[in-house]
């Protein structure tokens, strides 16, 4: 299946696309689509629905993110090896874990801000991860039985503010809007290779990234397991699992997003995004 949210911010409603692309509301089946409505139990009961008795979503209508009630948005850096070479650095020998903060998640056609004095606004389209159940110490062979789906993301990020100044990425990776996920939640059933979906991205109809993941240094069974080992992951949260070569900051000379660009990022596994990069709107003082 493939699971969305539609209308405005914070009031976002559920939905499924059906057999034919159409897109369906879940309003009145489940609540939404967040943790609670995404475990093995509760998809097996959405999967036997038909589908073609439920109401149309208009298709220009906002879809939000993916996901709601996001727990955790956890994420692997240098993943994939050519993208590691870009960034002149070794392949790591353990997964390079770090954190975005959940208010940086929008939906997938959402505006991405750009924030006062950034200069260095670089774009990474990944694959994300969302968990479906609970995992502490889960086995690699059992990792992805845990996994409710998987969803197309961009982890912008602000070069300047991740690597130019003292204390975690977390600072680059967090601002408000920098976190689209989406369009669908895509099951697991529809996705059973993750090591075999193709990503790529555009800036302003240029091709910057081209990858797959088949080339990533920790797979995604990999990665989940690991996870585990240090934390209890929980339903709804989201990994992000590396980006593919080809970010700003890989280009000779490095290039990075100014408002007016335009990005567009996608997967056949997974759906397409478009993002437009303007000024933050700035809260009154």
């Amino acid at each position: 299946m493939k699971l969305f949210r539609h209308g405005a911010p914070g009031s976002e409603r559920p939905g499924l696309l059906d057999a034919h692309g159409v897109r369906r509301d879940l309003t009145g089946i489940i609540v939404d689509v967040v943790p609670g409505t995404i475990g093995p139990d509760a998809l097996r009961r959405l999967a036997r629905l038909d589908a073609s008795r439920l109401p149309e979503v208009d298709p220009a209508e906002r879809l939000g993110p993916c996901i709601g009630e996001v727990g955790n948005v956890i994420a692997i850096g240098l993943n994939y090896a050519d993208h590691a070479a870009e960034a002149g650095l070794p392949l790591p020998k353990q997964p390079i874990v770090f954190s975005k903060h959940t208010a940086a998640i929008s939906g997938p056609d959402d505006d991405v801000w750009l924030p006062p004095g950034a200069a260095k606004l670089d774009w990474e389209v990944e694959l994300a991860v969302v968990i479906g159940q609970p995992a502490w110490h889960v086995p690699r062979e059992r990792a992805l039985d845990v996994v409710a789906g998987y969803c197309l993301a961009n982890d912008v990020s602000e070069r300047a503010h991740q690597l130019e100044m003292d204390g975690q990425w977390i600072k680059g990776k967090s601002y408000p809007t920098h976190c689209p996920l989406g369009p669908w939640l895509v099951t697991a059933d529809e996705v059973p290779d993750p090591q075999a979906v193709e990503l790529w991205l555009d800036v302003n109809g240029t091709p910057r990234q081209r990858g797959s993941t088949r080339t990533m240094v920790f797979g995604v069974a990999e990665i989940v397991s690991y996870l585990s080992r240090f934390m209890r992951l929980l339903p709804g949260d989201v990994i992000l699992t590396g980006t593919p070569p080809g970010v700003g900051m890989g280009q000779r000379p490095p290039q990075f997003l100014r408002a007016g660009d335009v990005v567009t990022l996608g997967s056949p596994q997974l759906g397409q995004q478009r993002q437009c990069v303007v000024d933050a709107p700035l809260p009154a003082r």
